[in-house]
């Protein structure tokens, strides 16, 4: 009896676009723990994962949404929430004794100064080990929110109305966009006295 054509299935996952099957080889051939980011429009998780081979372990997690806990009245989708999401996940990760890590990015298409990298750049502050070029961070001003402060002042002087809408929830927490810098390192030093 004659045989048909034999067809591979690929696995789930890849079909549906979900995982890159040799890219997560690599980074489990390293031995270390995965610094896991995702980062969507509103918040951005990061967290350390380890191989097992009955399923990964998430040994910890954070979400930027978390950072209200901190006092954080910024936007959490934003660079300096992704930031703070880094630098308190690495130092939950030091704190833990966990020295070094590989950073899985996943399907995000990487540029120069994104989110992904805003949170490496706070991983590596809070002192976690993990193999990167210093030239693909964003730049401290904008970590730190000057564009936000200054854009704000902008704003103010030539359109209260849209300045009004587009800091209506910054506003409506209690905090000027304009001292945005001065919030921020306020906020980083509640996180490094809560995990530091």
């Amino acid at each position: 009896m004659a045989k048909g054509p034999t067809y591979v299935v690929k696995y789930r996952r890849r079909r549906k676009g979900l995982t890159n099957y040799n890219k997560r080889l690599k980074l489990l051939k390293s031995g270390k723990p995965r610094f896991v980011v995702r980062a969507s429009n509103n918040s951005i998780n990061c967290q350390l994962v380890e191989y097992h081979s009955n399923g990964d372990k998430t040994l910890i997690n954070f979400n930027s949404t978390e950072l209200k806990k901190y006092g954080y009245k910024g936007h959490t989708g934003n660079i300096p929430a992704a930031y703070f999401a880094g630098f308190a996940c690495g130092l939950k990760a030091v704190k833990k004794n966990i020295k070094e890590a590989i950073l899985d990015t996943g399907l995000h298409r990487l540029t120069k100064g994104c989110k992904v990298y805003a949170t490496l750049k706070g991983a590596v502050d809070a002192g976690l080990k993990i193999n990167h070029n210093e030239k693909i961070f964003p730049s401290e001003r904008r970590i730190q929110g000057y564009h936000i402060s200054e854009y704000a002042k902008i704003l103010n002087s030539n359109n209260p109305e849209k300045y009004e809408i587009m800091f209506s929830n910054m506003l409506k927490n209690g905090i000027k966009p304009e001292d945005f810098v001065e919030h921020f390192q306020e906020v980083k030093k509640r996180i490094e006295g809560e995990h530091g």
